[in-house]
C-alpha cells in the first residue's frame, strides 16, 4: 500500500481528538481504562466459552467471534489514540495511515454482519426451536462466518482502493485521531466523486442489508413472541434478545448517522464525537452487556472460579 507516483504525501499529522492541553491527560487515562477493560472483557468471555462446554452453542460460537473482532478492531486505533494525548506530534506514515484504514473497515464491516448471524440465530432459537440443531449446524455457522468475512474483505478492499487513487499534495494535517475515510477526502487536491459514491454505495449495502435482515428476524421473533400465552415465556424470550438488541441499536445507528450523509454535511468536531462511540463505546460495552444481562456467562464464570479454587 505504498503512495502512487501522483501522491505527494508521505506521511500524515493526526490532530488527535481535542487540540486543549488541560484535557490531554483525563482523556489518556479515561480511554486507557476503556481500552482495558475492553481487552480483558472480551478476552475474559473468549476464554470462558473455550473453558466450559455447555457454551459451545452456536450463540456463543457467535459471541466468540465477536469478542475476537472487537479486540482485534479497538487495537486498530486506540494504542495510536492514547499515543496521541502524550505526543506532541503525531504522525503516521502513508502506508501506516492506509493499513489502519484498511483494518478499521474490515472489522466494522465484519460486525456488521456477524450481528446479522446472530439475529438469524436468534430467530430459529425461538420461533423454530426443534429444529435450531439442524439449522444452526456447524457448518451453516462456520458459512455464516466465512460469508461476513468475505463481505468485509471486499468492502474494505473498495473503501482502501479507492483512497488509495487520490492524490494528496501539500495538505496532511487530518482532523482526526485515526485515518477515517472523510477526514481523508478532505485532504484529497483531486476530485473525491467517486469515493463518495463508492462510500455510499458500499456503507449503504452494508448497512440497509444487515438491517433489513435483523429487522426481518425480530418482526418475526415478535410475533412469535405475542403468541406465548405464557408470561414466563415471554419474558424469557425478551431476555434472550434484549442484550443482542442493545448491542445492534449501538453499532448500527453511530455507524449510520456517521456514514449515510455527504461528506460536506458532516463538521469534523461532530464526526470524532460520533467515531469515539463506534470504534471505543461500543466494543468497551459489548462484553459487559453480553456478560452481566446473560445467565448463562453467569453460571459459567461462577463455575470457572469454583474450579480454580480446588
Amino acid at each position: 500500500m505504498a503512495p502512487g507516483n501522483d501522491s505527494f504525501v508521505t506521511e500524515f499529522i493526526l490532530l488527535g481528538l481535542t487540540d486543549q492541553p488541560d484535557l490531554q491527560l483525563p482523556l489518556f487515562l479515561l480511554f486507557l481504562g476503556m481500552y482495558i477493560v475492553t481487552v480483558l472483557g472480551n478476552l475474559g468471555l473468549i476464554l470462558l466459552i473455550v473453558l466450559n462446554s455447555h457454551l459451545h452453542t452456536p450463540m456463543y460460537f457467535f459471541l466468540f467471534n465477536l469478542s475476537s473482532i472487537d479486540i482485534c478492531y479497538s487495537s486498530v486505533f486506540t494504542p495510536k489514540m492514547l499515543l496521541n494525548f502524550i505526543s506532541k506530534k503525531n504522525i503516521i506514515s502513508y502506508t501506516g495511515c492506509m493499513t489502519q484504514l484498511y483494518f478499521y473497515c474490515f472489522f466494522a464491516i465484519s460486525e456488521c454482519y456477524l450481528l446479522t448471524s446472530m439475529a438469524y440465530d436468534r430467530y430459529v432459537a425461538i420461533c423454530k426451536p426443534l429444529l435450531y440443531n439442524v439449522v444452526m449446524s456447524p457448518k451453516v455457522c462456520s458459512s455464516l462466518m466465512l460469508a461476513s468475512y468475505l463481505m468485509a474483505f471486499s468492502g474494505a478492499m473498495a473503501h482502501t482502493g479507492c483512497m488509495l487513487r487520490l492524490t494528496f499534495c501539500d495538505a496532511n494535517t487530518i482532523n482526526h485521531y485515526f485515518c477515517d475515510i472523510l477526514p481523508l477526502l478532505q485532504l484529497s487536491c483531486t476530485s473525491t466523486y467517486i469515493n463518495e459514491l463508492e462510500m455510499f454505495i458500499v456503507v449503504g449495502i452494508n448497512i440497509i442489508v444487515p438491517s433489513f435482515t435483523i429487522f426481518v428476524s425480530y418482526g418475526l421473533i415478535l410475533s412469535n413472541i405475542l403468541h406465548v400465552k405464557s408470561t414466563e415465556g415471554r419474558s424469557k424470550a425478551f431476555s434472550t434478545c434484549s442484550s443482542h438488541i442493545i448491542a445492534i441499536s449501538l453499532s448500527f445507528g453511530s455507524g449510520a448517522f456517521m456514514y449515510l450523509k455527504p461528506s460536506s454535511a458532516v463538521s469534523m468536531n461532530e464526526g470524532k464525537i460520533s467515531s469515539v462511540f463506534y470504534t471505543n463505546t461500543v466494543p468497551f460495552l459489548n462484553p459487559l452487556i453480553y456478560s452481566l444481562r446473560n445467565k448463562d456467562v453467569k453460571h459459567a464464570l461462577r463455575k470457572t472460579l469454583r474450579r480454580r479454587q480446588f
